[in-house]
């Protein structure tokens, strides 16, 4: 794969944008900007520019820098290379445990930390917006461990707060439901219908809405059938076997071959849960689909129905920035001086102070802007040396542990000294590229008049189009009526569907996609889908969109195995993650790739593990 080349557009682009004037700035405000306070950065943001160049020049080029004669700021006790919840939280486990007077230096390679959970700011006519760019809600955290409760606890997070916070009856008491966009490029015209498949919606629409949707009657009418019919078309078959084939088969598959539905309806549900898995439904086993109450799935009925792993909790854990929050308790945890404010509701509106993250006379250093490139125990195995790339110099740094907690696939590269079996372990999961855009809109008067609040596009560049969740907490307020400022959240995950490719094979693909894709091209998308989503409701993008964040993320979730391409006993239990997260001496692997498992509290117990691992080893 070749390198990319970054344009000087390319580079504004992932620098800033402003608001009044959102495309365009000064390159010195620019330069001050992400220097002071890197979330109110927008235009091509997750991995911006800057972030990325260094690594993909190790790994892809095979790049190497000088090694520094020596290292400098003394030994530290831990040297964690990534900034991400993962490797914040071992970063504070190893000083609960070892004490206030061990030294510790997380190295991030973007110019925030976080990793994916990223935090975007925007001031839109004197009000402020917070919104997520990343790892977006704590998930379900009545089946956390007990670690990850326990973390949570000792933050300051309270997850029973939410359900006062998240305000479930908002949209509902509007009268704005979800509704479905079919674009003019692939259905001639662009049309918004209700949804009539309760899976993506509380209730549902019914299937009157299906009137609306611009298919061929042959089209509409097997749409209707699947959701008003209840017999089973595998009811012959027995259990072993129906399990077995709906493992093994396709959710699409499984309409157009058993449900008969015509292409044209599948394709209708094919991307419905793309941001979910990484891949549409061509791609993912209707047993999923069953798990997750696709349509006509609910017929599909086993006569001994294998135990479930039904979701109990609401999904409404859920903060403004989403799970940069963590991020930032972490970080005020670790460099108290960074943040002020000691709750859950006042780090939403605590403005951290960047300088005070590497200050030559703290415990606890933060150093962004710093790629890890290459991690090696030093003669006679003491310590750990780490060189990193900052401002195209190499630096070395040396620490008793070590804990590796950026993406698994690059620690081959940066670990010379890891055995084959593991560098081929650690090769096996493609992590999912997707994009998540935030837009700010000056007001959303146009999807009131709509009468939704959220779209599905099902063959449109964004899969999702939907008004920021109604979150408020401590000083900061969701907007509360059409005529005030909103944050607009859009959704895009690279695919290549209907070519009989593996989802690791789609990952790969999509992510050269992704690198190659310009802001322009990105903004270009925005306008023209929510001009045809909303233009009939009185929205201009040149009136209404103040600003515009993408967040690209071409390493984004962890992989999860998938039942129709992996084995099927493979899970965060069992998997070739587990031969590649073994420690190797003084150096441990810590990140939610780790666990098979994308969610926060994969990426807490990783860090926890990882420093047990590490405490173990008499210095």
């Amino acid at each position: 794969m070749m390198m990319p080349q970054i344009t000087r557009r390319d580079f504004l682009n992932g620098v800033a944008l402003g608001v009044a004037t959102p495309w365009i700035a000064p390159a010195e405000l620019l330069a001050q900007s992400a220097a002071a306070y890197p979330p109110a950065l927008t235009g091509l943001r997750g991995a911006h520019a800057g972030s990325f160049e260094t690594a993909h020049a190790l790994a892809l080029s095979g790049q190497r820098w000088p090694n520094p004669a020596e290292a400098g700021d003394g030994v530290y006790d831990l040297v964690v290379v990534g900034g991400g919840i993962s490797g914040l939280a071992a970063a504070w486990f190893f000083r609960t445990q070892a004490g206030p007077q061990s030294r510790v230096l997380v190295l991030d390679n973007h110019d925030d930390f976080g990793g994916h959970a990223k935090r975007n700011e925007f001031s839109v006519d004197g009000e402020t917006l917070i919104a997520y760019g990343g790892s977006q809600s704590i998930d379900t955290p009545s089946r956390y461990s007990a670690v990850a409760k326990a973390a949570l606890t000792a933050l300051g997070i309270d997850t029973e707060r939410f359900y006062r916070y998240f305000d479930r009856a908002f949209f509902s008491r509007l009268g704005l439901k979800a509704g479905i966009h079919f674009d003019a490029p692939h259905y001639g015209r662009d049309v918004i219908a209700a949804n009539p498949f309760r899976s993506w919606d509380e209730h549902g629409a019914g299937t009157a809405a299906l009137a609306r949707f611009p298919l061929q009657e042959p089209a509409r009418a097997a749409l209707q059938r699947l959701v008003s019919d209840r017999a089973d078309p595998l009811s012959r078959v027995d259990d072993a076997a129906k399990l077995h084939y709906l493992r093994h088969t396709s959710y699409e598959a499984v309409l157009t071959r058993d449900f008969g539905l015509p292409a044209e309806a599948a394709l209708v549900l094919r991307n419905s849960m793309v941001g979910f898995w990484g891949v549409g439904w061509d791609t993912v086993s209707a047993n999923q689909a069953r798990t997750y109450g696709m349509p006509g799935m609910d017929r599909v009925r086993l006569r001994h129905e294998p135990a479930g792993d039904s979701r109990d909790d609401p999904y409404i854990f859920h903060f403004p920035d989403g799970n940069a929050s963590i991020a930032r308790l972490l970080v005020r945890a670790l460099v108290p001086s960074a943040a002020a404010g000691a709750t859950m509701e006042d780090i939403v509106t605590a403005r951290l102070d960047y300088a005070e993250l590497d200050r030559p006379d703290a415990p606890v250093r933060i150093r962004l802007s710093s790629t890890a490139v290459e991690v090696r125990h030093a003669t006679g195995g003491g310590t750990v040396t780490v060189d990193y790339v900052q401002g195209g110099r190499a630096v070395r740094v040396q620490a008793r542990h070590a804990v590796l907690a950026g993406y698994n696939r690059m620690i081959p590269y940066i670990c010379p000294e890891l055995p084959p079996a593991q560098r081929e372990a650690l090769a096996y999961a493609e992590k999912v590229p997707l994009v998540y855009v935030n837009v700010a809109l000056r007001n959303w008067r146009a999807f009131a008049d709509s009468g939704f609040y959220r779209f599905y596009s099902p063959q449109d560049f964004f899969s999702e189009t939907t008004i920021d969740f109604p979150v408020s907490l401590g000083g900061y307020r969701f907007s509360p009526d059409p005529s005030r400022p909103v944050v607009v959240h859009m959704a895009h995950v690279p695919t290549e569907p209907g070519q009989g490719l593996s989802e690791r094979e789609q990952h790969r693909i999509g992510r050269i996609r992704l690198i190659t894709t310009s802001f322009d091209d990105f903004e270009r998308a925005i306008r023209r889908q929510l001009g045809g989503i909303l233009g009939g409701h009185g929205f201009d993008g040149h009136r209404d969109i103040a600003a515009i964040t993408v967040n690209r993320w071409p390493h984004g979730y962890a992989y999860e195995y998938n039942e129709l391409w992996d084995p099927e006993d493979w899970s965060p239990g069992q998997g070739p993650h587990i031969a590649g997260r073994a420690r190797l001496g003084r150096i441990s692997i810590a990140n939610s790739d780790s666990e098979a498992h994308a969610y926060a509290d994969a990426a807490i117990d990783a860090a926890h593990r990882a420093v047990q691992e590490q405490r173990a080893i008499k210095d």
